[in-house]
């Protein structure tokens, strides 16, 4: 038995796939345990002085209004962005998959702000969101809006910046879901007397379940992490109105030097990320099964 597992242990695939691995343990890996290691400690980063507190970081992320309440700006441009990304998302793919002559050239301009740099994105939307009544959005709606300024409509300005640049990422993706269901279907449904909304609710929405878990899943994260976007449009700002968990872990980590209280900050935030990810999993893994 022992000479087996010797063997399998050095099989071709095995010895092919070892510098991978070893690459993957030591950037990776390594990492990540390392950041569990430091949330319990108060290591400021420099150095190698530091002290086991214990889940003393814990309660002071429990305590801290500031990162409290990123938890709840987080959450609601997660909600936000899922539904209208994926929405949005979904129209386009309906409407580029009809039989238009210029519908290869819509998928290209749908789908280009995505290869764009989030950072571009969020400075190109800065133009956008100028609070000068005769600039940008403002000028084009006749309104006179502080879009990033004021507190009460910065979380969903970004959130809108976010929907911009993705939704054509999930149109790719709700195509691909399109192209998979059966045209003889639609033939059949429409022999019938089934109407255009009938046939999507009854054999091209339940059809379309797995591209669905995908986007949703690709969307919650990308919202749960989302750094880019806010960082450098707003910093957070104004006060706290969009600062979200992972720019509380930048700023306690590169601003503050609480190295510690960072990564016991990024560690909630992964736990969270994967919480939510395997519950999602599992609820529209069990609607594909019964679509």
């Amino acid at each position: 038995m022992t000479s087996v597992k010797r063997s399998r242990l050095t099989s071709p695939p095995w010895l092919f796939a070892a510098p991978a691995l070893v690459v993957y343990a030591l950037v990776v890996l390594y990492p990540a345990a390392s950041g569990v290691v430091y949330a319990f400690t108060d290591w400021s980063g420099i150095g190698q002085d530091m002290s086991f507190v214990g889940l003393d970081n814990f309660a002071t992320l429990l305590g801290d209004e500031q990162a409290t309440g990123s938890i709840g700006n987080t959450l609601l441009l997660t909600v936000a962005i899922m539904l209208v990304q994926n929405g949005v998302g979904l129209l386009l793919a309906l409407g580029v998959n009809a039989k238009l002559k210029s519908r290869a050239l819509l998928r290209v301009i749908f789908f280009a702000p995505v290869v764009v740099s989030p950072v571009m994105v969020a400075f190109l939307w800065k133009y956008v969101y100028n609070p000068d009544p005769s600039a940008g959005l403002n000028g084009l709606l006749g309104l006179q809006v502080d879009w990033l300024g004021d507190p009460s409509v910065a979380l969903w300005s970004i959130a809108g910046m976010v929907v911009w640049q993705y939704a054509g990422y999930s149109m790719v993706i709700f195509l691909a879901g399109l192209e998979g269901v059966p045209r003889e279907l639609h033939e059949a449904a429409m022999i019938d007397g089934a109407g255009t909304f009938q046939r999507f609710r009854y054999v091209t929405w339940p059809l379309l379940a797995p591209a669905v878990t995908i986007n949703l899943m690709l969307s919650t994260i990308g919202g749960l992490k989302l750094f880019d976007q806010v960082f450098a449009a707003t910093n957070g700002g104004p006060g706290y109105a969009t600062e979200t968990l992972s720019t509380v872990l930048y700023k306690q980590a590169f601003v503050f030097g609480k190295f510690g209280y960072s990564t016991a900050v990024a560690l909630v935030l992964a736990l969270f990320v994967a919480a939510v990810s395997l519950v999602q999993v599992y609820y529209l893994r069990g609607r594909e099964v019964t679509a």
